[in-house]
């Protein structure tokens, strides 16, 4: 696949959706392969942060997009990964020290 080109996944398009946790892991992954045979595959926290976002969108009165951006987290609550998606107000560095954006972002 070309970097930089936007794909668009229709029902159709999915040959089967896998949510499991592998042997040996203690986190869900989901696996979604096409029907071309091209296999996608999302750690836990992915899939939540897009849940996350989802649920933001689908039930707040006003909200019609979220955009979360990946960040290195120096400061963070214990438990939590560096790399985090937050949403764009949330990236302040007064709240999580100094923050380095996607290197793509």
């Amino acid at each position: 696949m070309p970097s930089g080109q936007s794909l668009v996944f229709r029902n159709e398009d999915i040959q089967a959706i896998v949510l499991e946790i592998p042997e040996g892991h203690k986190h869900l992954r989901t696996t979604i392969v096409l029907q071309d045979g091209t296999t996608l595959i999302f750690q836990e926290a992915t899939v939540a942060n897009l849940v996350r976002a989802y649920i933001t969108v689908t039930t707040h009165p006003t909200k019609q997009r979220v955009v979360l951006t990946g960040v290195r987290l120096p400061l963070r609550k214990e438990g939590y990964a560096e790399w985090q998606l937050l949403e764009e107000d949330e990236i302040t560095p007064s709240k999580t020290g100094t923050v380095q954006k996607s290197p793509d972002g």
